[in-house]
């Protein structure tokens, strides 16, 4: 009777008498009492130990539907990861970790302290203000020497941001561990700020290789796989286990604690502050997609492409945007249809025979002849 109350083929089954109830065990010992089989909830807790039961919370072990293309897509970036190790170059991992609010808040985990005397935190942080401090720390993972970069933002997470991050984990590490190098492979996942169909990480990375001439190859995990991402078991993981339990009051606190992360392997952090405001709904231009330097690849372009740098030439036109249609005002271009309707009325040809005596798209000038239809009859030539 009890195992039926509690065994998972149950969960289902509409009737069931604990179908919407909270099984404890108090419940559990009322249902089986009203069933005629007397217990307490003591007993009930034994009995459920005994049967090879436990209390678990879910597990979050589901990934959804699988692309049909997902393991290609890993064996291409492990092939092409590899490829980038041997030769020496750069291969990074990157992602954005979870927002996490700046205060004197609760943080997951315990701490050693002296008996008695717990780190004192705000007692009710449910309910926080958008405009709340937070921070919002951007990674990027060296696989190849087990190095990591955090820039920490105070302001939103953005492509822009993501790209700035990226650069400035170049400028201050990539550039000097790699002073030969002329390509970097990136892997990052396939949604967030550096998703594969934002333009705008695009067009900053896009900025990036053309400054250090750089060509930059990207490839991205499939939907639905980013805990594969080397980035969150290598670095983000580590930094989570050294400032558990630890209240984040400050900046300065998130920077400290993300800087001491270190592992048995060698795992070193470098962490700053980007104080720089990032807005959001930044777009860019048909122009500005157009004048990008990307190649797609075969296999699924929209996850792997690279940047090349551009030329002088390619960057000037990709400054300068195209010239603007030249429109006629509205009265010009409706006397320009009307002396075309009043002299084909007087040739005497139809409409299809007169368009192509005069070198004129039929289905434009049929569509300005129906909008001035009802000034026809009022038009008068200046020959007449």
């Amino acid at each position: 009777m009890l195992e039926s109350l509690v065994n998972p083929a149950t969960r289902g089954d509409p009737e069931s008498p604990l179908r919407w109830t909270s099984k404890s065990l108090r419940v559990l010992a009322r249902e089986l009492t009203s069933a005629k089989h007397p217990v307490g909830a003591d007993k009930v807790g034994s009995l459920l130990r005994a049967a090879g039961y436990s209390l678990q919370a879910n597990a979050k072990t589901k990934e959804g539907v699988d692309h049909p293309d997902r393991n290609a897509q890993f064996e291409l970036i492990n092939a092409r990861a590899q490829d980038f190790l041997s030769r020496g170059l750069p291969v990074i991992s990157v992602d954005a970790k979870k927002k996490e609010f700046v205060g004197e808040r609760a943080n997951n985990g315990c701490e050693w302290q002296p008996r008695g005397k717990p780190v004192k935190v705000i007692s009710h942080d449910y309910f926080v203000s958008a405009s709340a401090p937070h921070a919002t720390p951007y990674g990027i993972y060296d696989i190849g020497k087990n190095l990591g970069f955090v820039n920490v933002g105070t302001d939103h997470n953005t492509p822009t941001f993501a790209a700035r991050s990226l650069e400035k984990w170049w400028d201050q590490m990539g550039s000097k561990l790699y002073p030969r190098a002329r390509e970097l492979f990136v892997t990052a996942d396939a949604g967030g700020s550096n998703a594969t169909r934002s333009h705008v990480w695009k067009l900053k990375l896009q900025s990036l290789a053309d400054k250090a001439r750089l060509t930059i190859h990207v490839s991205h995990f499939p939907p639905g796989t980013s805990k594969w991402n080397k980035i969150e078991h290598r670095l983000f993981s580590f930094i989570s286990l050294n400032w558990r339990g630890r209240p984040l009051a400050t900046y300065e606190t998130i920077i400290s604690l993300i800087a001491g992360t270190t592992t048995s392997k060698g795992l070193k952090v470098s962490a700053e502050l980007d104080t720089q405001k990032y807005p959001v709904g930044v777009s860019a231009s048909k122009h500005d997609v157009q004048s990008l330097a990307l190649d797609r690849a075969s296999f699924h372009g929209e996850w792997n492409y690279t940047l090349r740098p551009r030329t002088k030439a390619q960057r000037l036109r990709a400054r300068t945007p195209p010239s603007a249609p030249v429109v006629f005002p509205f009265a010009a271009r409706r006397e320009h249809w009307l002396k075309l309707i009043g002299e084909q009325m007087k040739s005497g040809l139809n409409g299809r025979d007169f368009c192509r005596s005069r070198g004129i798209t039929y289905g434009t000038y049929a569509s300005a002849r129906q909008r001035l239809v009802g000034k026809i009859r009022k038009y008068r030539s200046p020959a007449d």
